[in-house]
This record gives structure tokens, C-alpha cells and sequence, in this order.
């Protein structure tokens, strides 16, 4: 257990543990790299339970290495930081020993505010219950405890599990760069000087198409599609889902979309019911794959009638496309952006209608056709 911990917390042994950790050396070694403004929204005085969660390959491990960073550089002691990476814990009774172990650690080091970051937590059935029970019985009040994971149904259900046990934590979303981030990155200008340079800026989103918002494709690596790729994979195997039924449900969708489809027409290509097509766009949904965009008529959201399925980054739907073989619809990708960064502004909901006309993007304050 002692060698587990020692070799994923290289700050506790190395005034130079940046060269020793592998995410903080991938990041230094790319060309276009930045500090994500996310790891500024955590609760950092204790008591703190912080929710990560967001898409693989986002940058969400990178984020809060260099969060450990920021806080070893405010002069945090580096003996009271501890990170555990669940990805490779195979049980609850196993992590429960973890959690005891650091426990006891904190103690034998008399740490008076701990840090402990708890990452890809949903890799992991019913995790919450240990640290709700640790939490109750007063370990962790001097502790800020940040957990991560890469699925929304996994994660972003568990804060109702912890009534009034939240303290100053926070929820954070991870998701791939917007264009407007992507172009300010990557061109090293404001927004407002990007707007007074049209050529500049459209340029830019040719390339935003391209590469979406994940730091892997912006950097143009070349196994980026195929770790999101496999990071989606990994997903549907902790799901316990078919990762034939995904691909040609992918299939499927890249042949219809940007039009509005039913799940029956999605089943009948599949061979399978309706409510498995419903279960796996959920699924898709839960790992921010895919977004759902249902039919608005009036102050009326009409979800059993047809739908708009989009992919939530450019890069997404490349990846996607490249792992089942299947061409798109360049003009599903533009809808796709125009969906995404609305949904994002507008409150995490978008529509469309449809009726003798149709809008394609409905929001709050938006009709955009």
C-alpha cells in the first residue's frame, strides 16, 4: 500500500516531482498548453467536497496536478497532499482500505489542513458510501476532499448523498475548449482584438472544426483520436454495456443527424428495442458524448416526439466517425458547435421547432435557424 501512494505522490519525496509526474510532463512538453480557469471555481479550505466531472481526455487529471502545483508554490506543506488515482482500484473494499490508510497518514504526519484528491471516483460502485461515513464520523473536517470522474449520471447524482456534508465545496463541469477559448489560446489575443481581426478569427474556427477543444488534438498528437476513442471504450466497459451496440448506434446517428430522428428508426437499424436505444443515448449523454436537443413548441418540451441528437465537441464527432467507419454531414457539424456553445451559455438546454417551419436551435433567448 506504501508504494502505491509513494509512486503517484512524487511531491513527497522531490523538490522537482513536475518531472516526475507523467501528466505535468506531457503538459510541458506541448507546444500550445494553458491553466485551466476551472481549478480556480474549487472550495480549497477545509471542510470542502469538491465534484469534478467531465469528459475523458479533457484534461481534468492535468487540471488538478497543476492545482497541486498552485498549491505547493503557495507554500502548502507537500507532505499534506494526497492523490489517489481510482482508475486501477478494482473494489469498495479495497478503497475503503485506501481511504484508512491516508487516514491514518494524515494522522502520523499531524497534518493540519489535508488536501485529498480522489480521482476518477467512478470507476468505482457506490464509492460515496466510505467517504460519507468518514466524513460523519469527523475525519475529514481539516481535509479539502475533490473527487473526479468522467460520467454524469456516476457523479453528478452522488452531491444528494451528502445533505448539509458539502461544507465549501463546489461543482465544477470539465469540458473541451469552446471556440472563443480555443481561438483566445491558441492565437494568444483577446477576444475583443479577435473580433476587429475577421480573417484571423474565421481562420481559427477552420481550424476549430478540425481539432475541437481537447489538448491532445489541439496539439495535433497522433494517437488523440485514438485515446478518446478508447477512453470512450472505457466507459461503456465500466457501464457494463455492449461496445457493438454502441458503434452501431454511432453508426446510426451519423447517418441521420443533423435531422431530428426517433429512436424507433434508430432500433430498427440496430435490430434492438426502442429502450435499448433510449438506455445507450443516455449512456452517450451521461459521458458527454452526445447532446440531446428535444422538440419546444410554446413553453411546451416535447420529448417523446422526434429528436436532435449533436456531438458535444468537433473532435467528438471526428473520433467517432473515424471508429465506425462512417462519413458525416459537414453541415451536422456546424449545427453540433452552434448547439454546443449555446447550450453552454444558455443553462445546459437546448431545443428546436418545428411545426409548418422549422428553427433548428431554440433556446431561452435564441432562435437560430
Amino acid at each position: 500500500m506504501e508504494a502505491f501512494f509513494n509512486n503517484i505522490n512524487p511531491w513527497w519525496f522531490f523538490s522537482n516531482w513536475e518531472s516526475k509526474d507523467k501528466h505535468l510532463r506531457e503538459w510541458y512538453s506541448q507546444e500550445i498548453k494553458w491553466v485551466p480557469n476551472w481549478i480556480n471555481e474549487l472550495g480549497l479550505e477545509p471542510f470542502s467536497l469538491n465534484f469534478v466531472y467531465g469528459t475523458r481526455q479533457a484534461g481534468k487529471t492535468t487540471g488538478l496536478k497543476l492545482l497541486i502545483r498552485e498549491l505547493i508554490n503557495r507554500s502548502v506543506d507537500p507532505l499534506s497532499i494526497y492523490y489517489i488515482d481510482l482508475d486501477y482500484v478494482a473494489s469498495l473494499q479495497e478503497f475503503r482500505k485506501i481511504v484508512e490508510e491516508v487516514i491514518k497518514e494524515m494522522k502520523k504526519r499531524n497534518n493540519e489542513k489535508a488536501y485529498l484528491f480522489l480521482d476518477e471516483v467512478t470507476s468505482i460502485d457506490e464509492w460515496w458510501r466510505i467517504v460519507k461515513y468518514f466524513i460523519d464520523s469527523g475525519e475529514f473536517k481539516n481535509v479539502v476532499i475533490t473527487v473526479s470522474g468522467s460520467s454524469t449520471l456516476r457523479l453528478t447524482k452522488i452531491p444528494e448523498k451528502f445533505p448539509g456534508r458539502r461544507g465549501k465545496g463546489k461543482d465544477v463541469q470539465v469540458m473541451p475548449l469552446s471556440f472563443p477559448e480555443f481561438a483566445q489560446i491558441k492565437s494568444g489575443k483577446t477576444k475583443e482584438e479577435l473580433l476587429f481581426d475577421t480573417s484571423l478569427t474565421l481562420s481559427l474556427f477552420e481550424d476549430y472544426l478540425k481539432v475541437g477543444g481537447f489538448p491532445k488534438s489541439i496539439n495535433n498528437n497522433p494517437d488523440s483520436s485514438q485515446a478518446l476513442i478508447q477512453g470512450v471504450l472505457s466507459e461503456v466497459y465500466k457501464a457494463k454495456m455492449s461496445a457493438e451496440t454502441v458503434q452501431n448506434l454511432i453508426y446510426s446517428l451519423l447517418d441521420k443527424i443533423p435531422s431530428a430522428m426517433s429512436f424507433n428508426s434508430i432500433a430498427s437499424d440496430l435490430g434492438v428495442s426502442h429502450n435499448t436505444v433510449s438506455e445507450y443515448i443516455e449512456f452517450l449523454k451521461d459521458i458527454f458524448v452526445v447532446g440531446i436537443a428535444y422538440l419546444k413548441r410554446g413553453e411546451e418540451v416535447i420529448k417523446r416526439k422526434e429528436k436532435k441528437i449533436f456531438f458535444r465537441d468537433p473532435f467528438i464527432l471526428r473520433s467517432m466517425s473515424l471508429w465506425v467507419n462512417k462519413e458525416f454531414d459537414e453541415s451536422a457539424l456546424l449545427e453540433s458547435v452552434v448547439q454546443e456553445h449555446l447550450m453552454r451559455k444558455e443553462g445546459g438546454e437546448v431545443f428546436y421547432y418545428k411545426n409548418s417551419e422549422e428553427i433548428d436551435v431554440v433556446t431561452k433567448n435564441y432562435k437560430i435557424e
